[in-house]
């Protein structure tokens, strides 16, 4: 079924023979438009439509057209066949949270008195914390010494790479940035566009503060962006990428995703001692659930610790 086929499912209305208040496709409708009044990110909008539409155009497939006709075993067989369908447990697990965000929505909103939420039935899909790769140490090393200093590229490119690494921030983040966001003598950075649109503040130490001012010393434009191009236009997402893959290749280092800078700074200063809820504060993070897949123990790390607090060794 095309994206257009789905469109036309969920933004159709109730045959006549059935009550619009629990046609699925016109609560949908609903649902997203009660999502966009609560200014949520064209993102999240994004993924509970597309979600919404598969739920819906399945459920059609199965002559289910109406919230009330909904039961476990009906949900069951959805998020089976999302899974022999090739998606991942993390894929079907997104589809179990948007159906559930959205009976609940459907519970609050119309409160039926004879419904009962199906998904209470239904237990979500396990999923396996799987680590996220930090870039290395070494990868960042052999990235910097292909950052010729004295050139414009090249500083700029030395000072986003510490920048990513020290500040722990987003690549969005980093690119929404304004001059007059970052202190560079205190290292304070104001990120005013988060993820979850609560501005934080992070910090850069003096290494990065201090490729970060030969950079800015290099800068002959008047724009307000705190990275640019050449040509004095603020870096975009697809030039930042072209960065780290020039750089890559010059330092004949495999390319690093953007976001790995992100899970070394979580893993660096876990090491360091860092609390997690620090951490977690630093990254813009709501909760510690999503720093298990940052860091990453290693057996090392593990032994460091109980050396540390050994309490054989340590106290008797």
């Amino acid at each position: 079924m095309t994206k257009t086929d789905l469109n036309k499912i969920i933004q159709s209305r109730a045959p006549d023979s059935l009550s619009q208040d629990v046609y699925l496709p016109t609560l949908a409708a609903a649902f997203l438009l009660d999502r966009k009044a609560q200014n949520l990110t064209k993102k999240t909008l994004d993924f509970y439509r597309v979600n919404l539409e598969t739920v819906i155009s399945w459920l059609d497939t199965q002559a289910v057209k109406t919230v009330t006709e909904l039961t476990p075993e009906t949900l069951r067989a959805f998020f089976i066949a999302m899974s022999e369908q090739g998606h991942k447990a993390g894929g079907v697990l997104a589809f179990y949270r948007t159906v559930r965000v959205f009976l609940r929505w459907y519970a609050m909103e119309f409160e039926p008195l004879e419904w009962r939420d199906p998904l209470r039935k239904v237990k979500p899909p396990k999923v396996d914390i799987e680590p996220l790769e930090p870039v290395s140490m070494d990868t960042v090393r052999a990235l910097l010494d292909t950052c010729k200093r004295g050139k414009f590229t090249g500083e700029r490119d030395r000072a986003i790479l510490l920048f990513l690494l020290d500040a722990g921030v987003r690549a969005g983040e980093l690119l929404a940035l304004d001059r007059q966001d970052t202190d560079i003598l205190t290292g304070d950075v104001l990120i005013r566009k988060s993820k979850s649109r609560k501005p934080r503040t992070v910090f850069i130490g003096r290494t990065a503060r201090r490729a970060l001012r030969s950079y800015l010393k290099m800068r002959e434009d008047m724009a307000r962006a705190l990275f640019v191009t050449d040509e004095g236009e603020r870096l975009r997402m697809a030039g930042l990428r072209q960065i780290m893959v020039r750089r890559s290749r010059l330092a004949g280092v495999p390319v690093p995703s953007l976001h790995s800078f992100r899970r070394a700074f979580a893993l660096t200063m876990n090491r360091a001692g860092v609390d997690l809820l620090t951490i977690a504060r630093l990254l813009g993070h709501s909760d510690l659930s999503i720093l298990e897949r940052y860091i990453k123990h290693t057996g090392e790390d593990l032994r460091g610790s109980h050396e540390r607090g050994s309490p054989v060794d340590g106290v008797l």
